[in-house]
């Protein structure tokens, strides 16, 4: 039997998952989460072969997760499932070491296959979010980028972010005007609306 962690925020999703793939022969949910930061735990004490995580949760994202399983629990596969198809998710997904990255509005059979093909060891990707990401380069901004414009996005003030971020108002205004820049928008609003729908934040 395939050993498959489940993890997704909506309860009914999250159960209706875990009914299909339970009616598969060959594969077992052992585990269920609803957060992002009780991936690592479950798995310690679940021992999955699959780990089958969405993007966003609360506490941790499924990216955060995949990238922390990596090193908590290497033996297990990461596929994330989402609905969420951007370009930017799919190359965060795959530095973070998942093995595979499907939208949730296939069928349920295929995602049984891709469990069984990602534990084989091959690399499943939806065709059209490989291609939209190909299409859509990699992501422009810096790490500490994306950090600032990611704690600009509830429209706090520079001084606001110079103290939540322990940087200088001029260096948060530099990496704020980086952004701007990279993302060809005209302010850091636009900017961070630009980077989410790229999945680049």
């Amino acid at each position: 039997m395939i050993r498959v962690l489940l993890a997704e925020d909506q309860g009914m999703m999250r159960g209706a998952l875990a009914l299909l793939l339970g009616l598969e022969p060959d594969i077992e949910v052992v585990a269920q989460v609803g957060r992002g930061d009780e991936v690592v735990v479950a798995a310690a004490a679940a021992t999955p072969d699959v780990a089958l995580l969405d993007i966003e949760m609360p506490g941790l994202s499924g990216l955060d997760a995949a990238a922390q399983l990596r090193t908590a629990a290497p033996a297990c596969k990461v596929l994330i499932l989402t609905t969420f198809g951007r370009p930017g998710y799919l190359r965060r997904a795959m530095d973070a070491g998942a093995r595979g990255f499907l939208v949730k509005d296939g069928p349920v059979e295929e995602l049984a296959e891709a469990i069984r093909r990602v534990l084989a060891g091959h690399t499943v990707i939806d065709p059209a979010l490989a291609a939209a990401a190909l299409a859509a380069g990699p992501n422009p901004l810096t790490e500490r980028e994306r950090e600032v414009l990611a704690s600009a996005a509830d429209g706090a003030t520079i001084a606001d972010l110079a103290t939540r971020l322990h940087l200088s108002e001029s260096t948060v205004r530099n990496y704020l005007s980086a952004a701007i820049g990279k993302t060809g928008t005209r302010n850091r609003m636009e900017a961070v609306q630009t980077a989410r729908a790229q999945g680049w934040l």
